[in-house]
C-alpha cells in the first residue's frame, strides 16, 4: 500500500460522448445479429429489448463512474467496472421479460449470445481504445502541457508519478519555485522555468494546460494570489493536499443554502454508491449463505455437543456511524463477555475451547455474521468490528481512529487480507489496521471489493496472530 496509490486521478474524460455512442451501438448491434443469424428475424421487439438494454446499461455505467478518464486507472479495474455495468443490466432485461409475460417470444439461444457478445464486446474495444491512447501518448499525442507549482514532497511525487506514468497524457513542460536553484535538486534544473509570477506568465500566454499548485496549505495568501492571478486563463488549476488534509475522507463541495461548505470527513456510501453496495452485499451474501448452510449446521451441532452454552454468541459493536449493533458468532468460549472490559484472546487462552480455537483460527466462528449482513448492519467487506471496549479504549491513543466507522463493518477487510487480523496486542498493531481499514474507505470502488473476496479465499481464513 502506497500513500500515492491512484495520486494522478483526471476525472474528466473527452471521449465520453464516444464511449456511450460505442456501447448502445454495440448492444443494439450484438442483439440484432444474433437473431437474424439464429432466427433470421429481427423485429420491433427485439429492438424494444435492445432499447432497454441500451437504456439500463447507460445507468448502471453512470453508477459505476464508467465514463469518467481512465488516464492513470488500473485496466482490471475499468474491465470489471464494464462488465458489471452489463451484468446489472440483465435483471431490468429479465424484469421485463418476465412482467410482460414475453419470454416464450424471445430465443434463449439468441438471448444467450447476445449476453455473452455483449460482455465481449463492451469490455473487448475498451481493451483496444486504451492501448491505442498510450501508444498514442507515449508518442507526444493526446497530451497535456503540465507545469508544477512548489517542488514540495507532494509536488515532487506527483512529478514522479507523471514522469514514471506517460500513458496518463500528462506532459511536464514547467516546474516552478520561489527558492534558489542552489537549493533545488539537480534532477530539476532542466524544467525549471523560475518562481510564482512566471507560472502565471506561462499560463497566461497560453503555454500550460494544466497547472498544480503544491505549496503548503498554510500558505494561503500565496495560494490565493496565484489563483486570483489565473482567474482570467483557461489553464486547468489543482491543488495539491499536503499532509495537513490528506486524512481526508471524500471530500466534496456542498451547499448550504447560499453558504458552498468542503466536506472533511465524509462516507463514500452516497447516493448510487450505496445501493450498489447493498446490492453487492445481498447478493454475496445469499449466495454464500446457500453454501455454507450445510457446513453451518454441522458447526452448530459440534458446539452443542463438546461444550455447555448457547450455540451463537451475541455481542455488542459499533456499526455505520458510531451506532450500536449486534452481531452473531458462533460461540468459541465458555464465557461471554460482552460489558465494559472485554479481554482480547491471547495465544493459549483458557477461555477458549478446543473446537473454539480451530473456528478461530479458521475464521469459521465469524460465518454468522453473513445474517448480520442480510439485515442491513454489516457489509461482506468493510473494516472489521471491534469490541466497544477495545473501542473506546484505542479512540483515545489513535489518531482518525473512528473514521473508519464511515463505513459499515464487514466480514473481511482491506486490513485483514494484507496480514492484520487477529491479537492487536499493542498500539502500533492497531495503528496499521487503522491505516489500512483508513485507505480502503478512500479508495472504495466495488473492483476493490472483488479483490478482497478473492484474497479472502486464498489467503485470509487464517493468520499466525489468530487465537
Amino acid at each position: 500500500m502506497s500513500d500515492n496509490d491512484g495520486f494522478v486521478r483526471n476525472n474528466v474524460n473527452q471521449f465520453a460522448f464516444m464511449y456511450r455512442f460505442i456501447d448502445i451501438l454495440f448492444i443494439q448491434l450484438s442483439l440484432a445479429l444474433a437473431s437474424l443469424l439464429y432466427i433470421e428475424k429481427y423485429d420491433s421487439k427485439y429492438f424494444m429489448l435492445g432499447l432497454i438494454g441500451n437504456l439500463s446499461f447507460i445507468f448502471f455505467a453512470e453508477l459505476f463512474a464508467l465514463y469518467r478518464s481512465w488516464r492513470a486507472s488500473s485496466l482490471k479495474e475499468m474491465l470489471f467496472n464494464a462488465s458489471s455495468s452489463w451484468v446489472m443490466t440483465l435483471f431490468p432485461i429479465f424484469v421485463f421479460l418476465f412482467f410482460t409475460k414475453q419470454t416464450e417470444y424471445f430465443s434463449r439461444v439468441v438471448l444467450g449470445t447476445w449476453i455473452i457478445s455483449t460482455t465481449i464486446l463492451v469490455c473487448g474495444w475498451r481493451i483496444f481504445f486504451r492501448q491505442l491512447l498510450f501508444i498514442l501518448r507515449r508518442n507526444g499525442r493526446n497530451t497535456r502541457k503540465v507545469g508544477i507549482v512548489g517542488l514540495t514532497k507532494r509536488g515532487i511525487d506527483l512529478y514522479n508519478e507523471i514522469q514514471n506514468h506517460p500513458e496518463t497524457g500528462y506532459n511536464i513542460i514547467a516546474l516552478f519555485d520561489e527558492r534558489n536553484t542552489d537549493r533545488i535538486d539537480d534532477k530539476f534544473h532542466s524544467d525549471y522555468r523560475g518562481g510564482i509570477a512566471d507560472a502565471v506568465k506561462m499560463a497566461h500566454e497560453g503555454k500550460l494546460e494544466v497547472l498544480f499548485i503544491g505549496l503548503p496549505m498554510q500558505a494561503t495568501e500565496r495560494i490565493n494570489g496565484i489563483l486570483k492571478a489565473l482567474g482570467d486563463t483557461t489553464v486547468d488549476v489543482h491543488i495539491l493536499p499536503d499532509i495537513f488534509t490528506f486524512n481526508l475522507l471524500h471530500a466534496r463541495m456542498g451547499h448550504v443554502g447560499d453558504m458552498q461548505t468542503i466536506s472533511i470527513y465524509d462516507s463514500p456510501m452516497k447516493g448510487g454508491y450505496q445501493i450498489m453496495k447493498r446490492v453487492e452485499d445481498i447478493t454475496l451474501s445469499i449466495a454464500i449463505l446457500c453454501i455454507i448452510t450445510l457446513p453451518m449446521l454441522l458447526i452448530a451441532a459440534a458446539i452443542k455437543l463438546t461444550s455447555k452454552g448457547p450455540v451463537i454468541f451475541k455481542q455488542d459493536r459499533y456499526g455505520m456511524d458510531g451506532k450500536k449493533i449486534k452481531i452473531y458468532k458462533f460461540r468459541s468460549m465458555t464465557t461471554q463477555d460482552n460489558g465494559a472490559e472485554i479481554k482480547q484472546a491471547t495465544k493459549g487462552d483458557a477461555r477458549i475451547t478446543p473446537l473454539g480455537a480451530f473456528l478461530r483460527r479458521t475464521s469459521l466462528d465469524e460465518l454468522p455474521q453473513f445474517f448480520n449482513v442480510l439485515q442491513g448492519d454489516m457489509s461482506v467487506v468493510g473494516p472489521r468490528p471491534h469490541a466497544i471496549s477495545h473501542n473506546e479504549l484505542y479512540r483515545k491513543q489513535i489518531n482518525y481512529y473512528m473514521l473508519r466507522h464511515k463505513m459499515k463493518p464487514g466480514i473481511t477487510g482491506w486490513a485483514q487480507v494484507n496480514g492484520w487480523r487477529g491479537e492487536t496486542d499493542t498500539v502500533d498493531k492497531m495503528e496499521m489496521r487503522i491505516k489500512y481499514d483508513l485507505f480502503y474507505i478512500r479508495n472504495w470502488s466495488l473492483w476493490m471489493d472483488f479483490k478482497i473476496v478473492i484474497f479472502t479465499i486464498f489467503r485470509g481464513f487464517s493468520g499466525k496472530h489468530v487465537y
